[in-house]
């Protein structure tokens, strides 16, 4: 299974010329989407919710000048290619947002590994964009994993950053929520378990910087 939009864009959707022009754009709306991250965090307070509008606005950022799709939720379908699951069609997206949004605000008091989970998966299982789902989710959960700790974690790789570089646990752990989710069930135990582990690996690196060690020994 491959978890990525197997959808087509239309050509007026797309706003770049080249394939290199687009690795170039995401390259810098990466470092602009991580920078924002941060400041949500930095700002966040005690009355702060998760809303549509971050989410929105992390996508915004994530596609910006790459597809017209930016800032916006799908208007049509999509489907993932190699996957059972189908996401919502594009009239019900607002609905499981602001369920998802809801359940965060209902479970701030849960561990924050959880909440970060249920976010990986809940928003690539709505798939509520056309383009820059996997970068949403991943900005988003590291958001509310930071933001619920109440700091920004230290650490010149994040959890994010891991993700990209090995992403078939990330899959497997989608695959096992959806698996679940058909059962009825809520269950993103396989997530957090990826990202508690991501996350000493984030702080282990920061050791590492401290004392000179070399991360890969």
């Amino acid at each position: 299974m491959i978890w990525m939009s197997n959808h087509l864009f239309v050509p007026s959707g797309i706003l770049f010329q080249t394939f290199s022009e687009k690795c170039s754009l995401e390259s810098r709306n990466g470092i602009i989407q991580a920078r924002w991250v941060v400041d949500t965090i930095e700002n966040w307070q005690s009355d702060s919710r998760l809303t549509p509008a971050l989410l929105l606005e992390a996508q915004r950022l994530a596609v910006n000048q790459i597809y017209r799709c930016a800032g916006h939720f799908r208007n049509g379908p999509v489907r993932l290619a190699g996957a059972e699951h189908g996401p919502p069609e594009h009239e019900a997206v607002p609905l499981p947002v602001d369920e998802m949004c809801a359940y965060v605000q209902a479970h701030w008091d849960s561990n924050a590994v959880h909440l970060a989970s249920y976010l990986m998966w809940r928003i690539n299982w709505i798939h509520p964009f056309f383009g820059g789902n996997g970068r949403t989710s991943r900005a988003i959960s590291y958001l509310v994993l930071c933001a619920r700790l109440g700091f920004v974690i230290p650490g010149t790789k994040t959890i994010p950053d891991f993700i990209v570089e090995e992403r078939q646990p990330y899959y497997s752990a989608l695959r096992e929520a959806d698996e679940a989710w058909r059962g009825g069930e809520v269950n993103v135990s396989a997530m957090e378990a990826l990202l508690s582990s991501l996350l000493a690996k984030q702080l282990v690196s920061i050791h590492h910087q401290a004392t000179g060690k070399d991360e890969t020994s």
